[in-house]
């Protein structure tokens, strides 16, 4: 679902060996919703606080429910901490996560929180009151190159809009959402996501993941091993620049895991993400959220123990997880890169869409 931009596998580009789900997206994890706002309002020279806009919120529903009332197992990997994500620190002690998650850009952080915040209160008067508070778990990256940052235009009927928007089924991939005014290897970059399916005799899972990428410069883009970026810099004959920036990446999987193997799972998805180029600047900040739809945890369970099933670590299953991690990483990278069309912000700044047909033609005519 991505507008006129072919996907990556319509081009006939495949990533990795395992198969993907239905719609090749965070989606295919039974349950999962996913909402955008996307805020695109004028033109021309940059004045602070009034635009032009080029900014958005995404929102990921783990299960349809009350999520402060039924937690899912989470974890958080912080590959490069140069961010201003809010609510980790909980996940990680804690490991379950009680809200959606909420993708946007840095200085919305603030209004977001507040929104999520007003959304779980709205859900469960309970909070504060009877029990205690609840943790929103909003995340990050920089779009000042397109944006009137500093205007801070996500205003809490935008995040609301991406919650109660959020729906199963296709995802809107490229320009829209949190990903409205990223840039990603010296191109428009923005919201991608794809999934993989791990089949072991009886077992069936699957492994989704959703991108918000923001960071590399042209040189470092890699594409099944290829250095595509060394090739379109010499034939754009131009060196785009990009500040280190930022990539969230958001893992969900329906298999049962504990909050400790998600952390391994998320760390996988680094994989991934040096795949494409990354090579997680000192200003690049890189956090994946990892989640599991199986062995929810009740909020007013009464014992004090912990019912659940969870695989071996030392299982063929847990690593075909970790194989399924880096793969849809990768894609849901390079799906942000194809779907994402050319766009202009303040001051003129051009981010261009990847030239499809010349990586391509990239692609076909390597010789290592």
């Amino acid at each position: 679902m991505n507008g006129s931009r072919p996907t990556l596998r319509e081009l006939g580009i495949s990533i990795g060996t395992l198969p993907t789900g239905r719609y090749n997206g965070i989606t295919d994890v039974p349950g999962v919703l996913v909402g955008h706002s996307t805020i695109i309002e004028g033109e021309g020279p940059l004045v602070p606080g009034i635009g032009p806009v080029r900014t958005g919120v995404t929102a990921i529903k783990p299960h349809p429910g009350n999520l402060f009332q039924s937690k899912v197992p989470g974890a958080v990997y912080v590959i490069n901490g140069f961010g201003k994500a809010t609510g980790i620190a909980q996940v990680q002690e804690l490991g379950v996560i009680e809200t959606p998650i909420v993708l946007t850009n840095t200085l919305s952080v603030g209004q977001a929180w507040d929104a999520l915040c007003e959304y779980m209160l709205e859900q469960n008067p309970d909070i504060g009151v009877t029990t205690g508070t609840v943790n929103p778990l909003v995340l990050e990256c920089n779009d000042g190159y397109l944006n009137d940052i500093r205007g801070r235009h996500v205003k809490p009927h935008h995040v609301f809009e991406a919650l109660n928007g959020a729906s199963s089924g296709p995802v809107a991939q490229g320009n829209v959402g949190g990903g409205t005014g990223m840039s990603c290897f010296g191109f428009k970059g923005g919201i991608g996501t794809a999934s993989r399916c791990v089949e072991l005799g009886e077992n069936q899972w699957i492994v989704g993941v959703l991108v918000m990428s923001n960071f590399g410069s042209m040189k470092e883009l890699r594409i099944s091993g290829v250095p595509v970026g060394l090739e379109l810099e010499r034939r754009l004959g131009t060196q785009a620049k990009a500040p280190p920036g930022s990539i969230v990446i958001v893992l969900g999987t329906d298999a049962p895991v504990c909050h400790r193997q998600l952390m391994r799972i998320a760390k996988r998805c680094q994989g991934g993400l040096a795949r494409v180029g990354s090579t997680f600047q000192n200003g690049s900040g890189d956090f994946v959220v990892a989640f599991s739809t199986a062995n929810q945890v009740s909020h007013k369970d009464p014992s004090p123990f912990v019912e659940g099933k969870w695989l071996r670590d030392d299982s063929r299953e847990l690593g075909r997880l970790f194989v399924a991690a880096v793969e849809a990483t990768e894609e849901a990278i390079l799906n942000s890169l194809f779907a994402a069309e050319t766009m202009v912000g303040r001051d003129g700044n051009t981010r261009m869409g990847l030239p499809a047909d010349m990586v391509l033609d990239i692609l076909k005519s390597w010789k290592p």
